[in-house]
């Protein structure tokens, strides 16, 4: 994306996608600041309220363990921060604003980690209720949503290492991408401090903004200066830039169907009409053919002509993904049997009143309401579509 890009995103509307509270402001409240000093409509969705969180101060240690008044105690302090950083439409992942419709509102509870060999790793015991454990499909429908009630035109959130390798980084970074490509907005994924993305914005117009929305989160970190402190240590400096680049599904799609010119269906609507007629006909003449398996004569033409039906009506259908292309294939396929199956001047008929010939007159006919009956797959919701993490192209690496 060129620096340009930049200038036009007044008229945006992005949704920010965090695990945790704090996340939000470490990683992208520059951008947070930025994007809502120019206009852009902000919207910043939490997964999880935090409740493993390790409490850095002291005097509020005590708030350690206790998941409920630690959830409740660090929801306050992500209000402050994105008070401080301007943000209006705050959502955690789960309530009613931020849930697939039809469903019963949720919390999804942190996952936590634990540190191994080769950094961030799952808890030894994760519960059924966390982030991570949770059924992806829902978590992406949830992001989803809360895309389609904003109309917004991108997402952020982690790369595919979720940053550090956070069990809810990860998921909460995968299932936005898949939300992403779904509603079909781009995904962009926060590049880790000190590497190049294809955006890069300078953030010290708003640094102080960032650095006192960082400190409003006193339970997880400490501020000194222009430095900050996890409970992992050591200092780290504030980010002045803030990068991003987008990431994009494995395959670029062609247009759909429906996004096809009038010029172009008309013409698929009349080759299957004619590929119809074509192969009614050849059908037509060959399904009588037989092959002796000892003194029964296998009716081999008639099997194969009713397949040769069905895999015509359903391959158009699964094809275009609408019921014109293989109506206008039945009509032609039926339409060319019917009309050969009426008695020439001589009395001889091609369709003899035959099981073969029942099999022909009458198969693809009910093969063919079935298809043009059978519901669209994907009519009812995207939530198929969301089921499973998106396999993306050129994912940024860490």
């Amino acid at each position: 994306m060129a620096r340009d890009d930049i200038q036009a995103i007044d008229s945006e509307r992005v949704v920010f996608v965090h695990a945790h509270p704090d996340d939000e402001s470490i990683t992208t409240g520059g951008a947070i600041a930025t994007l809502v000093d120019r206009g852009a409509t902000v919207t910043v969705v939490t997964c999880t309220r935090g409740e493993h969180g390790e409490v850095v101060p002291l005097d509020i240690r005590s708030l350690q363990g206790d998941g409920p008044a630690l959830a409740e105690h660090r929801a306050s302090e992500l209000a402050a921060a994105l008070a401080v950083l301007g943000v209006s439409d705050h959502r955690f992942l789960g309530e009613r604003n931020a849930r697939w419709a039809d469903r019963e509102p949720r919390t999804y509870l942190d996952s936590g980690m634990q540190w191994g060999r080769s950094g961030a790793m799952p808890l030894d015991v994760v519960v059924d209720d966390s982030l991570s454990a949770a059924d992806f499909g829902e978590v992406a429908a949830d992001i989803a949503t809360v895309i389609d009630q904003t109309k917004a035109t991108a997402v952020v959130s982690y790369d595919g290492t979720g940053g550090y390798g956070h069990p809810d980084h990860i998921r909460a970074a995968e299932a936005a991408q898949r939300a992403a490509d779904v509603m079909g907005i781009p995904f962009f994924a926060v590049q880790p401090d000190g590497t190049a993305g294809e955006l890069t914005l300078d953030v010290r117009p708003v640094f102080d903004r960032k650095r006192a929305a960082m400190a409003a989160h006193r339970s997880q970190l400490a501020i000194d200066g222009d430095n900050f402190t996890l409970s992992t240590g050591p200092a780290r400096a504030i980010g002045v830039s803030e990068s991003f680049s987008r990431v994009r599904e494995a395959a670029q799609h062609p247009p759909v169907w429906k996004e096809q010119s009038l010029s172009v269906k008309i013409f698929v609507y009349v080759l299957a009409l004619v590929v119809g007629a074509a192969l009614g006909g050849v059908s037509t003449v060959e399904h009588q053919f037989s092959v002796m398996i000892g003194s029964w004569p296998a009716p081999v033409g008639a099997v194969v002509s009713v397949a040769v039906a069905a895999a015509l009506f359903v391959g158009a259908r699964l094809a275009f993904g609408e019921r014109l292309v293989p109506l206008f294939a039945a009509i032609g396929f039926i339409g060319v049997v019917g009309l050969l199956s009426v008695p020439g001047t001589g009395g001889s008929v091609l369709v003899p009143a035959n099981p073969a010939g029942y099999a022909l007159t009458y198969g693809p006919a009910v093969i063919a309401l079935v298809v043009l009956a059978w519901p669209a797959p994907g009519t009812f919701s995207r939530h198929d579509k969301l089921d499973r993490p998106a396999q993306p192209k050129g994912t940024p690496a860490s």
